[in-house]
């Protein structure tokens, strides 16, 4: 039902030092780019994912904010790991009969799927169920 870690979330306000960082110091490579708007009223989000060896970094940058810091809620560095599921909704039932309540989402994309649940420490964990 798990498969692997699908990603690890960054959120940067400096996105082009940082992508140099992962793909001409650690040979990362640039996967793809993707924009949503508004990720919250006035602010937009832009993603890039970074692939290294079948592991992804997806880099996070706010704008719209005063000096592009990100929303209140957020922080810079570290957010996120992600687990990739095979189904959405299997996986969903499956955490719920353990008593984990999924604390965002289901929300469905055209090419993905996902949702998150929390550790017992209150941890964000992704769960990813890419649609093909």
């Amino acid at each position: 039902m798990f498969k692997r870690i699908d990603h690890v979330e960054i959120v940067t306000d400096q996105p082009e030092r940082t992508v140099e960082f992962y793909t001409e110091v650690l040979g990362f490579t640039v996967k793809s780019r993707d924009r949503i708007d508004p990720a919250a009223p006035g602010v937009s989000l832009d993603l890039v994912y970074l692939e290294l060896g079948g592991t992804v970094v997806e880099l996070m940058t706010y704008h719209g904010m005063a000096l592009d810091r990100p929303p209140a809620k957020e922080h810079l560095g570290y957010r996120i790991m992600a687990l990739e599921v095979d189904d959405m909704r299997t996986a969903v039932d499956y955490l719920g009969a353990k008593g984990v309540d999924v604390v965002w989402g289901p929300k469905i994309r055209e090419k993905y799927a996902r949702a998150e649940i929390r550790d017992p420490d209150g941890n964000h964990i992704e769960l990813r169920q890419w649609i093909r």
